[in-house]
């Protein structure tokens, strides 16, 4: 939520942030609100101070047995009485209109975001030649993940739509070891690496956080609740942000990183008929976040920080891509500044969204009320607050399985990610690996229980 104060203070400020945004909000819509507010706040404040003073003269009156007088300041307290009824009640509606303006508005860009309508004027941020994976080269027609996943008996998108409708799938066997090893991998780097403390965070959340992070009310079509009032979250930068809310910190406490593999939720409203087929758009999907509550001054460099920090798990993945700056008409709702990471994808011959690293400032801690304290002089300041992701679970499988993919169909297993699938170097069509190494191992364990007997056998014998 943006301060009143400082758009009342820089309107042609505010307005040139909005077109930015690609907004054209009507001139000062909420300038009469604001005025009505204070108006009436002064309003009710002499009111209450005059019935103050009316009531010690009535006092006096009734001290001095002058009854004409006490019934006539009396009968003035009683329309004042009146009258602050009214401006509570005007007041109040003014603050709840002005309150759904403040609510409509998003953060203000950044004076580095650069001007654009959607992701066609986002900026490609150059890389080292060195830093990113090659894209990878094929001598046949690479499979999309769908097919690939299909083709391998692991992967089901028909039995999750008996369960659950559309935009689900069930994982089977290397698939879903796969990822829950990306899971550990990304976490473990997190962790022990970049100084990440990990959390279990609660799945469902109150309204008030949803509303602290700024999923409502503007965007509560694209949310699930449930009827006890509580609602499933959309990613763990919900229940990790509002860890910090109503609480005022240190400064020695701040920096503060969170991160948390979790299954999110989301209806996907407004994608009806965009990306159907597959995993790229799900309603049910997994995804490790990464969290930052800083001081003010701390979060240019952190945002670099936690992109950096995304950047390495792909890099260890040895997937390609690209981080690019998005223009103002394309960030999120409560962002200031914003980077995506895209992985490619080679069946598309395009980039897709990986991860998101946002730069929020003191637009949700203006909500959640999540402040510190200034060890210096003890001055009490909101924190700033970043978001990214460290990186989409579901999106980095399918990228691997693109990435990755053999002629036969099979897919080679990152190095990184071997020590977490049992040294698992390949995986290949259900029952051609899994199968044949249990078939192999169950003869192994018949040639030895064969041997054993027949020594026993011959032990009783020379007895």
């Amino acid at each position: 939520m943006l301060d009143i104060k400082w758009i009342r203070e820089n309107k042609h400020a505010f307005v040139e942030a909005m077109e930015k945004r690609g907004l054209y909000p009507k001139p000062f819509e909420w300038e009469h609100f604001d005025a009505e507010r204070r108006d009436l706040i002064q309003k009710i404040e002499k009111g209450k101070s005059m019935r103050k003073q009316l009531t010690k003269h009535i006092a006096q009156a009734r001290n001095r047995q002058d009854l004409e007088e006490e019934e006539r300041l009396s009968e003035r307290v009683k329309k004042i009485k009146i009258a602050l009824r009214d401006w509570e009640e005007r007041k109040d509606a003014a603050i709840e209109i002005l309150q759904r303006r403040l609510n409509s508005f998003p953060n203000l860009p950044l004076s580095d975001v650069p001007d654009g309508e959607d992701e066609n004027d986002n900026v490609e941020q150059p890389r080292d030649d060195g830093m990113v994976p090659k894209k990878p080269v094929f001598d046949f027609n690479p499979l999309d993940h769908t097919d690939i996943g299909e083709g391998l008996g692991m992967m089901d998108f028909a039995i999750a739509a008996k369960l659950s409708g559309a935009r689900f799938v069930v994982l089977r066997g290397a698939l879903a070891r796969l990822e829950r090893a990306l899971a550990s991998f990304m976490l473990d780097i997190h962790t022990q690496e970049f100084g990440y403390q990990e959390i279990v965070p609660p799945l469902l959340v109150r309204e008030d956080c949803m509303y602290g992070t700024t999923q409502l009310p503007k965007f509560a079509d694209d949310q699930f609740s449930t009827q006890a009032g509580l609602w499933l979250i959309p990613t763990a930068e919900v229940s990790l942000t509002n860890l910090a809310r109503e609480h005022i910190f240190a400064e020695k406490e701040l920096p503060m990183r969170f991160t948390a593999a979790t299954p999110c939720f989301r209806k996907e409203a407004g994608a009806a008929g965009r990306d159907t087929r597959g995993m790229i758009r799900q309603h049910q999907f997994s995804k490790v976040e990464l969290v930052s509550i800083v001081r003010p001054e701390d979060s240019a460099d952190e945002l670099e920080r936690m992109l950096g920090c995304a950047e390495e798990v792909l890099r260890r993945l040895n997937l390609h891509y690209r981080v690019m700056l998005l223009c103002g008409g394309d960030m999120g709702f409560a962002a200031e500044k914003t980077y995506d990471i895209e992985v490619w994808l080679p069946s598309e011959n395009k980039y897709r969204e990986i991860s998101s690293c946002s730069s929020c400032g003191d637009f949700q801690a203006r909500r959640m009320k999540a402040r510190y304290r200034r060890k210096d002089d003890g001055k009490i300041e909101l924190v700033h607050t970043l978001n990214g992701s460290g990186v989409a679970l579901g999106r980095a499988l399918l990228a691997l399985l693109e990435q990755n993919q053999c002629a036969d169909g099979s897919v080679v297993i990152p190095k990184v990610l071997r020590p977490y699938m049992n040294g698992m170097t390949r995986i290949e069509k259900e029952g051609s690996y899994e199968r044949n190494e249990l078939a192999a191992m169950r003869l192994f364990q018949g040639v030895c229980s064969h041997i054993r007997a027949s020594y026993r056998r011959l032990k009783r014998r020379v007895s």
